[in-house]
């Protein structure tokens, strides 16, 4: 058995506009995979920056390496180019394997020669997902990861989430985006405000 990549003890959600504490026992492995659900507000995208911090109530093991996927993107610095962008994160490698990385993505040599902030919003996600690639972490934190992102590209998001071997922690709305993941767990917030 491998050793927990996350657990998580306990969650804040918004419960009639305040916070609320509730207690949980989520234990994630390598390839494990789980799905927080609940309606707008309720606290998924906070919950998500907790796990991503290690915070009070989550406990991560030690020298994980996170991927975190934000739909507003503010992971990525708009004044440096999409090139640079996935260089940064990439551990080891090459040129050739960071181009065929970004090809996969959709994103041509005219996009890794664009600055980040000049990119669509569908670029954007594309380049993320690009970066979490190459970066290759032991887990993933994606929220609402095809907001941006033209339905045709779906595919082929779902097909590099579907490869990926470590554990994954998912936000989104998307029900025929779900569909084409495996999901093992389901954490649904609505549930524990009652």
């Amino acid at each position: 058995f491998s050793e927990p990549v996350v657990s998580i003890n306990s969650v804040t959600l918004m419960a009639h506009a305040k916070p609320i504490i509730k207690k949980v026992n989520i234990i994630l492995k390598k390839g494990q995979r789980l799905l927080i659900s609940g309606p707008n507000g309720i606290g998924k995208t906070t919950l998500l920056e907790h796990i991503a911090a290690g915070a009070k109530g989550v406990a991560l093991v030690t020298g994980l390496r996170l991927g975190y996927y934000r739909q507003d993107f503010s992971g990525l610095d708009p004044e440096i180019i999409a090139y640079k962008a996935l260089a940064e994160v990439m551990q080891e490698g090459t040129d050739a394997e960071l181009r065929a990385t970004a090809a996969h993505f959709l994103l041509g040599d005219d996009v890794l020669r664009t600055k980040v902030g000049a990119l669509s919003e569908g670029q954007k996600g594309l380049l993320s997902f690009a970066r979490l690639a190459l970066l290759r972490p032991g887990l993933l934190v994606l929220d609402e990861p095809t907001n941006h992102i033209n339905f045709r590209h779906i595919p082929i998001i779902a097909e590099a989430l579907n490869k990926f071997e470590g554990a994954m922690i998912l936000v989104s709305h998307s029900k025929e985006f779900v569909a084409k993941i495996r999901i093992d767990e389901t954490l649904d917030l609505s549930k524990l405000q009652k």
